[in-house]
């Protein structure tokens, strides 16, 4: 079965017990191609002619080999270690690593000071006070970025003709970068903070430029080609960034 209605405007695929999200991508070839890639990501590229009914029965149809791919490459997959939040983790915040560098002392809170992310707590913390520590950090620092690169990106998509600031918010998000609505709000996830500069000015495009098309046509896709010539390489360059 595959459902729509997707934060970002994608899709649900739910078969033999799993569900695996993917967007249908309408580009300029000739044939439809169904890709299930090693780091846990299904591609679904479709001819520009095709209808979203075509491509979505041609999915559902192959969702058996689909899920069999999935699984395979699950088997492989290296485990990532479980973050202990202790002095000497690496965290990632515009698209760099940082250092964890826990300490007790006052005042209570997170600084970055060169290639560490200073954490200071008034006696011994447990990890999951150094952890609700850097989230509160991360979310602060991901308001302002945000706001920031969305007055810049609304200068890039002026093609666009918006007649008004679209409003932001920040959430966490398990499965999609960002979402819009129809009447202009755009929610991006806290962990977008973490990726460099020009894959959260994609992600920001990427919202805008659905606010003029709502769904991945492609009317969509000349909008974002428009708006944002190399926004494939920046998506690609997302979708490798390790959090």
């Amino acid at each position: 079965m595959i459902e729509n209605g997707q934060l970002g405007g994608g899709y649900l695929l739910r078969y033999g017990g799993l569900e695996i999200p993917f967007q249908v991508e309408h580009r300029d070839r000739k044939h439809l191609a169904i890709s299930v890639h090693p780091e846990m990501r299904l591609e679904v590229a479709a001819p520009r002619a095709a209808s979203v009914e075509q491509v979505l029965a041609r999915v559902q149809k192959r969702a058996g080999w689909i899920v069999r791919q999935w699984r395979l490459f699950e088997q492989y997959r290296p485990a990532q270690p479980e973050r202990r939040y202790l002095s000497g983790e690496t965290h990632r915040y515009l698209g760099r690593q940082y250092r964890l560098k826990v300490q007790v002392g006052t005042p209570t809170g997170v600084k970055l000071i060169g290639r560490f992310l200073q954490v200071r707590t008034k006696s011994e913390a447990s990890g999951e006070v150094v952890r609700e520590l850097l989230e509160g950090w991360y979310r602060h620092h991901a308001e302002r970025v945000f706001a920031q690169r969305l007055l810049h990106c609304l200068e890039a998509v002026r093609v666009l003709r918006l007649t008004q600031t679209p409003t932001l918010s920040v959430h966490k998000m398990v499965k999609r970068w960002g979402s819009c609505t129809i009447a202009g709000a755009i929610r991006l996830n806290v962990e977008l903070v973490k990726a460099p500069v020009p894959c959260i000015d994609y992600v920001i495009v990427h919202e805008l430029c659905h606010l003029k098309a709502h769904n991945h046509g492609p009317v969509f896709y000349r909008l974002l080609t428009r708006c944002l010539p190399d926004w494939e390489a920046r998506k690609e360059r997302l979708e490798g960034v390790t959090l």
